[in-house]
């Protein structure tokens, strides 16, 4: 049996229980404690083991003296494991925060030093912290619902496959310029034309890269196909959706210099957060600039890459995108004025600092219906 603790003893005038966890492949740590300045009981258990973790959450009520009706808290960090376990403790009635694991902070005396058993404590600490009303204490990740999460495959997957096109692509055409061959990528591929190439030397090509080409190519041939066949479902969707989502897509491509894909990865990773102002749209692109400002040094380190990475990127493609097909708004005229006639490097600075203010124009006009200013709409329609 559990020793049992008096309620004097804890100065939190709520009856709660506080939970951190720090989720492992195979084991999960948990620390239960009751409130600030509380003893913890830490706790593993094998990962995913959904019946040992009701009983620990059982165990940690009658160690602290709880009754059964108490509420729970709890908090892990965003990862490898999603939202499945938010999901899973809110059906249970356990009150969940996902935190984002890069606004955790770091003790500098401590920042090498790295633990299971520290990670777990200081989650739990700030955990407290945060219910206790020091809200900036850490960033809350929003979890979205499992149909907006699960409408984020299709171009996530597409921009993978994509990549993985132009690798084997670039593959080849080094495996062939090795050999002194300019292997130009067709339509329909070299696989037919292997037999015919010849190198250098005007012999023909090893047989054993001869056959190392040939699955190279129908590697890229199998990824190829895979590609068409997401872009004509993208293009359906594009189409014939009905939800919100749909539409503010098709809002977004009436603007000359948008195009579908770029909608859709705005729309489908921003579109279902609901943003209070402009700068939580900047800093969840990690468009965000780190000043560094002490004493007498001053200087800029970048921006904080500290976001999403899918939006980012699109970001700075719509920025060039938008100073060719839009000159006359009022976002080109502006980066005109301060960064045209710089050096290369102050115009690459530019265009992100240009590339932000277009999200955050783009933002307002499919959540507000707010155009920007001095933009043009397309002429036809997709």
């Amino acid at each position: 049996m559990f020793q049992t603790a008096s309620k004097a003893k804890y100065s939190d005038s709520e009856e709660r229980l506080y939970l951190a966890f720090e989720l492992g492949w195979r084991t999960w740590k948990l620390a239960f404690t009751v409130g600030l300045g509380q003893s913890m009981w830490e706790v593993s258990v094998a990962a995913r083991d959904l019946g040992g973790l009701k009983r620990c959450i059982g165990q940690a009520r009658e160690r602290f003296g709880l009754p059964w009706a108490c509420g729970v808290i709890s908090c892990y960090e965003a990862g490898r494991d999603g939202f499945w376990l938010d999901r899973l403790l809110r059906g249970w009635g356990i009150e969940n925060l996902v935190v984002d694991s890069s606004s955790i902070e770091v003790k500098r005396q401590q920042r090498r030093a790295k633990t299971d058993r520290l990670d777990v404590e200081k989650l739990l600490s700030m955990l407290m912290r945060h219910q206790l009303g020091e809200k900036k204490v850490w960033s809350v990740v929003r979890v979205p619902s499992v149909a907006e999460e699960d409408a984020r495959h299709l171009h996530r997957e597409l921009r993978t496959l994509k990549k993985e096109q132009t690798r084997l692509t670039n593959r080849i055409k080094g495996l062939l310029a090795s050999q002194g061959v300019n292997g130009r990528m067709g339509r329909k591929g070299l696989i037919d034309e292997l037999e015919a190439v010849r190198i250098w030397d005007g012999s023909l090509l090893p047989e054993g890269l001869r056959a190392r080409l040939a699955r190279e190519m129908k590697r890229r041939d199998f990824v190829h196909r895979q590609v068409l066949d997401l872009e004509a479902q993208s293009k359906r969707a594009f189409r014939q959706g009905s939800e919100a989502a749909a539409e503010s897509i098709r809002r977004l491509t009436c603007l000359r210099g948008v195009g579908r894909t770029s909608a859709t990865i705005l729309v489908r990773e921003f579109g279902w957060r609901n943003f209070r102002n402009r700068r939580q749209v900047g800093s969840l692109a990690g468009l965000t600039p780190t000043p560094y400002d002490s004493g007498q040094s001053r200087r800029e380190r970048g921006i904080s890459r500290a976001g999403n990475r899918h939006v980012r990127g699109i970001a700075i493609d719509l920025a060039w995108g938008w100073l060719r097909w839009q000159p006359g708004s009022d976002l080109s005229r502006w980066f005109q004025r301060r960064f045209a006639s710089g050096s290369s490097r102050m115009r690459r600075i530019g265009i992100v600092a240009l590339g932000r203010k277009l999200l955050i124009a783009l933002w307002r006009y499919w959540a507000q219906a707010q155009l920007p200013e001095g933009a043009m709409l397309k002429t036809t329609a997709l």
